[in-house]
């Protein structure tokens, strides 16, 4: 990324760039700022926009030949093609020398670094790979903003943003600008203003319900569960991240009685540091032996689901109850 960051400064570019990773708002950004640098944003005569599968290699070549209207360059902007993943020996050859007057800009989620087409972009243009930030990078993102919109925030708030909010940037960003929007003129958010603002994801609202089958409330449990239901969620999602959570909590109760502390469990696990430390107070509540046998619960559940044995929505109904009852 230093060196996407460095052409955009001196606004001297590549001939092709590669933007791909999970982290898709970080990469819509530079997207946007790379294709505003390469062309005026007023200038639609040298912009050819291709999305999806399906975009003929032949198309692409024929555009990059043109020449540009009344402009220095002419941008080919490439989302979302697949050519990253599959065999495209055409455009890799084409792409070895491109006119100096067209410009590649390929935005994918995944590549295949063996294949021919990647090894030709990193040899001839550059890659930037975009992946998910860590806690103290999004830590000093949401800082960052709060302070220029002179705001200030606890450590604990902070991590009850970050249970709400999950680290996707994108819905980071957006529940930040509704958090600075319902605090304006106060300096201090509160944890009261996050609780009262800021949407839940459907994983922290599992693990909400997961943290009532621990505590053994089975009524409230449920009630998080039928609120996922009237939201649209499916069941079978549900029951997913239910079981995810239950091994998670496996994971990191046999990892920590090996004697490995917080920072290498979360690690492993790839938990955030706030997470960690939520999953151990839940884990308190379970030995392991019953959480291998709630894992094997929940497989169970759904093979009964799969052949037609039970219906979705009664097979996370059963989980919550297992989950919910006295430990032996």
């Amino acid at each position: 990324m230093k060196t996407l960051q460095q052409d955009l400064q001196t606004g001297q570019f590549k001939n092709i760039y590669l933007l791909y990773g999970e982290e898709a708002y970080l990469k819509d950004q530079y997207k946007e700022r790379l294709k505003n640098a390469l062309i005026p944003p007023e200038d639609t005569m040298n912009l050819n926009h291709y999305k999806g599968k399906g975009i003929s290699v032949q198309e692409l070549i024929d555009q990059a030949e043109t020449m540009p209207f009344f402009s220095e360059r002419r941008l080919l902007m490439i989302e979302d093609s697949g050519f990253f993943k599959n065999a495209t020996a055409e455009l890799a050859e084409y792409l070895e020398q491109v006119p100096e007057t067209t410009y590649f800009v390929f935005v994918e989620n995944e590549v295949d670094k063996r294949g021919k087409l990647y090894k030709t972009v990193k040899s001839k243009g550059s890659v930037v790979e975009f992946v998910r930030q860590t806690e103290e990078m999004l830590q000093r993102w949401v800082l960052g903003t709060l302070k220029k919109e002179q705001k200030n925030i606890t450590r604990n708030t902070m991590e009850l943003f970050f249970s709400k909010t999950g680290t996707d940037m994108s819905n980071i960003h957006t529940e930040l600008e509704k958090l600075l929007s319902y605090t304006m003129g106060r300096e201090v958010i509160t944890s009261e203003d996050v609780e009262e603002i800021c949407t839940t994801q459907t994983t922290g609202k599992v693990f909400d319900m997961v943290d009532s089958m621990a505590e053994k409330q089975q009524r409230r449990a449920l009630d998080l569960y039928y609120d996922l239901l009237a939201q649209k969620e499916p069941p079978m999602r549900i029951l997913y991240l239910v079981t995810r959570q239950f091994h998670i909590l496996m994971q990191v109760k046999e990892l920590r009685a090996e004697g490995m502390d917080q920072q290498n469990i979360a690690q492993k696990c790839g938990l955030q540091s706030f997470a960690m430390r939520k999953y151990l107070k839940q884990g308190e509540h379970y030995t392991i032996e019953h959480l291998k046998r709630l894992v094997e619960r929940a497989v169970s559940l759904e093979e009964d689901v799969k052949n037609g044995r039970i219906n979705d929505q009664l097979a996370v109904e059963l989980m919550i109850i297992s989950g919910s009852q006295e430990r032996k």
